[in-house]
């Protein structure tokens, strides 16, 4: 069984590559006649910067909310009769955030879409 979930997983990393690599060079294909090598070099750039914005601020909201929930449920544990309050607080601190997490995401669109490091780069 671990034999197969090792050559699996092996699989997976492999067409994943594949395909973070592929999308790369085409959209180093479709930019045109600027020097595809240093396109791709940008866009990859941006790909990476995209995905650690993402992640971290994913993880930052995880870590908040979880926080949340914990000191939310051990303050209802210990005076259950301010429940409705403690309820109402931990919502608007998730929402709060959660926002955290939009933010990452509007970032990281901005990086791979609108693309400013391109127009200041290849004019």
């Amino acid at each position: 069984m671990r034999k197969h979930l090792k050559s699996i997983t092996a699989c997976l990393m492999i067409l994943g590559l594949l395909l973070v690599s592929a999308s790369v060079a085409m959209a180093s294909e479709a930019a045109g006649a600027a020097p595809t090598y240093e396109r791709a070099i940008v866009i990859g750039c941006s790909v990476i910067a995209a995905a650690i914005a993402i992640g971290f601020g994913a993880i930052g909201a995880g870590t908040g909310m979880g926080q949340a929930t914990s000191g939310s449920a051990s303050a209802v544990g210990r005076n259950p009769d301010a429940q409705g309050k403690i309820l109402l607080t931990m919502l608007v601190g998730m929402a709060m955030t959660e926002s955290i997490t939009i933010y990452a995401l509007v970032v990281a669109l901005v990086i791979l879409y609108a693309n400013p490091l391109l127009k200041i780069v290849f004019g």
